[in-house]
């Protein structure tokens, strides 16, 4: 008497199964890809944040040590910090009192603005 085996049951995943884990492993791979970019612009905004502060801040101690009323109109400067070059353009406005001026530096970077500080420059 020959026995007969019994059809063993399938096991394992089905095609469908499998798209589907891959599909939400694509998913999940595609939002941690955009967080990590969405950091790295963040950082680069940051710092270049800073180091046009510290661009902006140079030019308007600048005027500030000049000891005298600064000229109106807009100057332009080349500020290098940390390997990157920036723009700043400093502009000298009138104030009701002609005592004072008020002096803005805003810093560029390549194209774009990056920071604008102000300060009030008054006569010694």
């Amino acid at each position: 008497m020959t026995l007969r085996r019994l059809p063993r049951p399938q096991t394992g995943f089905t095609l469908v199964e499998v798209l589907v884990a891959l599909a939400i492993v694509a998913i999940a791979l595609m939002a941690g890809s955009q967080a990590t970019s969405a950091l790295v612009v963040n950082a680069t905004r940051q710092t270049d944040v800073m180091l046009g502060h510290v661009c902006a801040q140079n030019e308007l101690v600048k005027a500030r040590l000049s000891r005298q009323l600064p000229a109106f109109g807009d100057t332009q400067s080349v500020c290098e910090q940390a390997g990157r070059r920036y723009q700043v353009v400093t502009t000298v406005s009138p104030l009701p009192n002609p005592q004072f001026r008020r002096v803005d530096a805003q810093v560029y970077d390549e194209r774009y603005p990056v920071i604008r500080v102000s300060t009030i420059v008054g006569r010694y």
